[in-house]
């Protein structure tokens, strides 16, 4: 089966409880058209590095996802409806990253270098 990576930006002003809410809805689509979600991760607010829609800041949430090309069609679809969403990209790939992405890599060590510089 095809293997996906799927990135949605959602607007600045939303919670984290309704942007989680938000990746379950996708989740959902997907495995209610017989795909499967591997892997959801929220990266945080993020800022842009333009206005989109008013908005100087978003959500960022991946999600890998195991499904064929009609399931995707349908969730950029849905994605594309929903007003909370701003931006979206899903891109085909040979294989899914094993572990954390580098996104949330690099916030860990972003975390680690503050820490260390409020030690020493």
């Amino acid at each position: 089966m095809p293997l996906y990576e799927h990135v949605f930006l959602a607007r600045q002003d939303l919670s984290q409880a309704q942007v989680d809410a938000l990746a379950a809805a996708a989740t959902e689509i997907v495995e209610n058209n017989n795909g499967k979600v591997t892997k959801t991760e929220t990266w945080g607010l993020k800022g842009l590095a333009y206005k989109i829609a008013r908005n100087r800041k978003a959500h960022f949430v991946m999600l890998n996802i195991e499904a064929p090309a009609g399931v995707v069609a349908e969730l950029e679809r849905q994605t594309q409806i929903n007003e909370d969403v701003i931006r979206y990209m899903t891109v085909r790939v040979d294989e899914h990253e094993a572990g954390p992405s580098v996104m949330m890599r690099k916030n860990d060590r972003e975390r680690t270098r503050r820490r260390d510089r409020e030690e020493g």
